[in-house]
């Protein structure tokens, strides 16, 4: 009869048993180690907010305005979204032949150039500031003036010169005087 025993009153040996309770207190341990960390990963993003801000690591760029005054758009949205707003007025001008001054390039320039060196580009300059800051290259200044535009005499306009250099140049065309 004793040869019949039942599996389970058969005793372990001991290094079997003992194996069994470590790995179940490993699983364990690294269970909490896990739930620990993804806690921490929680916490984290908005302690490293807190903390950029308080120790102020980064600098806003210091902006001047030549010509202050009321912009076309609340601050908030002409930063977010002035280049759609250049994209879509030289959309408009280009393609279709629409001209307004409300988000005209040449109006940009015209309020925020420096009063010293007539430009939004260089050091200091209101356009060079920000976007040295956003670590963006904007290719408004590859067809552009930079610099305010003198009034035109006997054209339509400084924006007509600079579009038609532009075109010119464009085209490997020789340029001419309209």
């Amino acid at each position: 009869m004793s040869a019949a025993a039942p599996a389970a009153a058969l005793p372990r040996p001991p290094a079997a048993g003992l194996r069994a309770t470590q790995a179940g207190a490993s699983r364990r341990g690294m269970l909490r180690l896990l739930l620990s960390l993804a806690a921490a990963l929680l916490c984290l993003p908005g302690s490293l907010t807190a903390h950029a801000a308080e120790s102020g690591r980064t600098p806003l760029p210091a902006i001047e305005i030549a010509n202050p005054g009321q912009c076309v758009e609340p601050k908030d949205v002409i930063r977010r979204d002035h280049m759609k707003f250049l994209r879509h007025q030289r959309d408009l001008t280009m393609h279709e032949g629409i001209r307004t001054k409300k988000y005209s390039l040449n109006e940009c320039v015209s309020c925020h150039a420096s009063k010293k060196t007539g430009s939004v580009l260089g050091e200091g300059g209101f356009c060079q500031n920000c976007h040295d800051y956003a670590a963006v290259r904007p290719d408004c200044w590859d067809c552009h003036q930079p610099r305010v535009q003198p009034a035109a005499k006997g054209r339509a306009d400084a924006a007509t010169a600079d579009l038609l250099q532009a075109m010119q140049r464009g085209r490997g065309g020789a340029e001419t005087k309209p």
